[in-house]
């Protein structure tokens, strides 16, 4: 068997099955949720890459595979020259790679335009029947209900309905606000994109089931995090608990939700915020310590 085979092996099987399982079960992810939401990210960007080199790896000689060894080690991209001159099998694998990374690649450009086209049916509905008011900042749209979301994207705003307007306090109002405008910044949409493409494509992949359900709460708590630093802990708490049955569209974010339980707690109950973080760069370096054999052991073969 082709030793570099082993390479993208060992990463498919510990960005796809190793790290997925250990942070979904890490009990610093939801304290450091942006720390988590990277080892997400890493982890599809990681196994995708894995999933594109292993069948390349199959398929090229031996000179050819140690060549694009070579390459990845040194971090050298292929020059247009060297595309140039690719013989058949090369060819072959290179064009084989490329339909790996297509099948991810599309799911996830079909799930934004899919959500774009329903935020921007939800943006001309809003227009019609909300009004803007400049001093929240915000589209109020008369229901009784409390909710407060905002579409992200192109048609990005904030949307508060009269009940919130009545029933929080002008503080839980502001924090909610600040909730919303946190995931438009953060453009939080491209995370949960990934994460159904993934979901789509790998769907018995424990790094598609676990981040499936683990991003969108994290991206809930980043945005509480950061909400937090323009509000109190406990005027975005009882916003959360005031609007914890009020409803969104879909591709929407909605600063309560099923969730908010859950974040209310983490919100009032507060913690040192070096140990989470200390836990998190540890399990990221375990996992790359994991590599570090695989490495050595296909560079110490001769060419």
């Amino acid at each position: 068997m082709n030793h570099h085979v082993l390479v993208p092996l060992g990463l498919a099987l510990l960005t796809g099955f190793l790290v997925p399982w250990l942070v979904a079960r890490a009990r610093w992810a939801q304290q450091v949720p942006r720390l988590a939401l990277a080892v997400w990210a890493a982890c599809g960007a990681g196994f995708a890459a894995a999933a594109a080199l292993l069948p390349a790896q199959l398929v090229l000689s031996g000179e050819g595979s140690h060549r694009l060894a070579d390459m990845l080690f040194t971090f050298r991209p292929p020059t247009p020259g060297q595309i140039l001159h690719l013989d058949g099998r090369e060819r072959f694998a290179f064009s084989l790679s490329l339909l790996v990374l297509s099948l991810p690649a599309a799911a996830f450009v079909r799930r934004l335009t899919r959500a774009r086209r329903v935020r921007a049916r939800h943006a001309g509905v809003l227009r019609l029947v909300g009004r803007y008011d400049p001093a929240l900042r915000a589209t109020v749209l008369d229901d009784d209900r409390p909710a407060v979301y905002c579409l992200p994207g192109r048609s990005r705003r904030v949307v508060v309905s009269s009940g919130a307007v009545h029933t929080l306090t002008p503080a839980q109002l502001a924090a909610a606000l600040a909730h919303e405008r946190a995931h438009i910044a953060g453009r939080h949409h491209l995370l949960v994109a990934a994460a159904e493409a993934f979901a789509a494509v790998f769907p018995r992949l424990p790094l598609a089931r676990h981040g499936g359900s683990a991003v969108p709460l994290l991206l809930e708590m980043a945005a509480d995090d950061r909400a937090l630093r323009r509000c109190t802990r406990d005027a975005l708490a009882t916003a959360l608990y005031a609007l914890a049955s009020g409803r969104a569209p879909r591709s929407a974010f909605a600063a309560g939700g099923p969730s908010a339980a859950l974040r209310m707690r983490r919100i009032l109950t507060p913690y040192s915020a070096g140990h989470p973080v200390l836990r998190g760069l540890l399990t990221i370096a375990a996992a790359a310590l994991a590599m570090a054999p695989l490495i050595v052991a296909c560079c110490s073969f001769p060419q």
